[in-house]
């Protein structure tokens, strides 16, 4: 292994560890509204984005897609999607239910393939269609067993697989999306912390350490994108695919193990239904990944 692709790694697990202990620091300003700490994470990660953007020389590339009505289309549907995401996953933190957010980023994959089947006509090999029952079987036990859909984890899988894909036409480096939705969602941010914000994301009134952790939002945001960047010039997706599960794991081990959360023997069931279809994809990327060599050794 070469050191761009050990620094490319570095760079991925890191992104990964980052995300899946992110729930502490919303643990810690979880008296605040999940509509304020949205707002407040809004406005941050757009002041940094911008910054970065104007570093890098990338404005004339920021101007381009705001001239081009196509582009604006499809931004205000990431928009949307993201800001969906983000707020679940903030409220779902704050109100005690990581467990949920957990399930639906382990989810997120298998909606992925269900989302390349509906959108791309994309044909599900013999582990897909495996997977993608398995994830059916879970969201059809959670609802006879709690009589309801787990609606969190589902919010959160297919806002963030829709993202995907609508990122994907749109062709825009991460950066300069990020820029864009951030910046669309800025009147809503200022009109939530100006008129129904609650005291505590006051930052006029707050002490300097209140103010600090709000502003934290902005880091706790784009750090990690910026490192999963970093890493995706030098390794390839399909390699950082294999670690897209410490995130998940991350956030299910501080659920039970931090914070308490029950996990009961019908979780155990749904999360198992979903581990085991996991287990069915990685096998078969695993033996996907062989093929080439075991072709390249027999010549």
């Amino acid at each position: 292994m070469d050191q761009t692709t050990k620094t490319g790694l570095m760079y991925g697990i890191t992104a990964y560890v980052w995300w899946a202990i992110a729930p502490i620091y919303f643990k810690a300003i979880s008296d605040i509204g999940a509509l304020d700490i949205l707002a407040h994470r809004v406005i941050w990660s757009f002041v940094i984005v911008v910054l970065l953007i104007a570093a890098m020389g990338k404005v004339s590339v920021l101007v381009g897609v705001l001239r081009s009505p196509k582009s604006l289309l499809a931004l205000t549907a990431s928009t949307i999607l993201i800001g969906a995401n983000w707020g679940t996953f903030i409220w779902a933190i704050n109100s005690n239910q990581m467990l949920s957010a957990s399930l639906g980023y382990y989810i997120n994959p298998l909606v992925s393939i269900i989302l390349g089947m509906v959108f791309f006509q994309d044909r599900l090999d013999r582990p897909r269609k495996i997977a993608a029952a398995l994830c059916v079987a879970a969201v059809v036990f959670e609802v006879i067993q709690f009589g309801r859909l787990p609606w969190i984890a589902l919010v959160l899988a297919f806002s963030f697989g829709l993202y995907g894909l609508v990122r994907k036409k749109l062709a825009v480096d991460s950066f300069t999306g990020m820029a864009l939705e951030t910046g669309l969602m800025l009147p809503l941010a200022v009109v939530q912390l100006s008129w129904f914000s609650q005291p505590q994301s006051n930052m006029f009134t707050n002490d300097v350490w209140s103010n600090l952790m709000l502003i934290a939002a902005g880091p706790m945001t784009m750090i990690p994108l910026m490192l999963f960047a970093a890493a995706a010039n030098r390794v390839s997706l399909v390699t950082l695919g294999f670690f897209q599960y410490i995130g998940p794991s991350g956030i299910f081990l501080l659920a039970v193990f931090v914070y308490g959360e029950t996990f009961t023997p019908a979780k155990f069931v749904t999360f198992g239904l979903i581990w085991a279809a996991l287990a069915v994809l990685l096998v078969s990327s695993i033996r996907q990944m062989r093929k080439p060599t075991q072709l390249t050794d027999q010549q």
